[in-house]
């Protein structure tokens, strides 16, 4: 996956303060034969942690780290990472930390292009591969300026008509996409069903709140067997290989997720979650349905995938590459 890496550098690092000589003030004491008894040393009192209450739980839970002023909070039931619950609210009332004006869209629209015709190709393979149902529709959910339906129809022409894009806050109209299929609507607006999907590089932007409303979108357009792929650095990802992922202004990423911790937004709207083997920054998300390969291991099914969707990513101007892709890709993290 291409991430990008912005470390997120302690304000003291590097640097070495002399310690001043320390001045003990005289200490009373008792006399025993003749020497001073000085008093004990007090003991120091460890600082409480600073708690903030769990979006998802309700569990108080400590201090993770601050960015960029912003204090970050971890909850080991949920293991969910967030930021200051006031900021969160503010967000779900309309003042976003970040706003996604001109600005940020021409910071974003480079890496779009990278990972859409990239990683993204790669997640789309792998999802038609791991959904145990015919994909008529595959819906790219939160697509951006929607690149990757032009890559898409790039790389599977044959298929192009089944993909679509829909982006809630798109870009002006000469930094996106032209394709028919790219939608300006919210998920919940939008009057088709999917049979399969993606979500890039999202899930990091939204507040539990958005989350929920998302995986209410994603049920009211969804199918029995129907299955997504989320691409987002998860909390053992910011934990142990990108602490930048944090990163409350510039890019806007406000919270930080596991498997746990979608399985509390995702389940009640119907939905089964999946971890990805070896993956610390992806996941599944399914409908339940009726077909036996739902009990294959996710990992697994990339070996007895659904024929019509092994058709989807062969073309007669490109051969199997696609297919090759997912399959490779599937296995690359297991």
């Amino acid at each position: 996956m291409s991430q990008e890496q912005r470390a997120a550098p302690d304000e003291a690092d590097g640097l070495k303060q002399q310690a001043e000589p320390l001045e003990l003030p005289a200490r009373g004491g008792e006399s025993v034969g003749g020497e001073l008894m000085e008093a004990p040393e007090e003991e120091s009192v460890p600082e409480a942690p600073v708690l903030a209450q769990c979006p998802l739980c309700g569990c108080g839970v400590p201090h993770f780290r601050d960015v960029d002023g912003v204090a970050y909070h971890a909850c080991d039931t949920c293991d969910f990472i967030f930021a200051d619950p006031l900021l969160l609210d503010r967000i779900d009332q309309g003042l976003a930390s970040r706003e996604y004006d001109e600005q940020y869209w021409a910071a974003e629209l480079a890496s779009a292009r990278q990972r859409s015709y990239g990683s993204s190709l790669a997640r789309l393979a792998e999802a038609l591969l791991y959904c145990t149902i015919p994909v008529n529709r595959f819906i790219d959910i939160g697509t951006g300026p929607g690149y990757l339906l032009d890559a898409v129809a790039r790389y599977l022409p044959h298929s192009a008509h089944r993909f679509y894009g829909v982006e809630k806050f798109p870009p002006l109209p000469e930094y996106r996409t032209g394709n028919a299929n790219y939608l300006c609507t919210d998920l919940a607006d939008v009057e088709l069903s999917f049979e399969c999907g993606i979500c890039v590089e999202v899930l990091e932007h939204l507040t539990p709140a958005m989350a929920r409303a998302v995986a209410a979108a994603m049920a009211k357009v969804s199918v029995p067997g129907s299955l997504y792929l989320f691409n987002t650095g998860l909390t053992d990802y910011v934990r142990n290989e990108d602490p930048g992922y944090l990163d409350p202004y510039f890019r806007g990423h406000i919270t930080c997720w596991s498997v746990t911790a979608a399985r509390n937004i995702f389940e009640p709207a119907g939905f089964q979650v999946h971890a990805l083997a070896g993956k610390t920054w992806a996941f599944v998300v399914e409908m339940p349905g009726s077909s036996r390969q739902a009990d294959v291991p996710i990992a697994d099914r990339i070996w007895n995938a659904v024929a019509e969707n092994i058709e989807i990513l062969s073309s007669s101007e490109t051969g199997e590459v696609m297919y090759i892709l997912g399959r490779e890709s599937a296995r690359a993290y297991s």
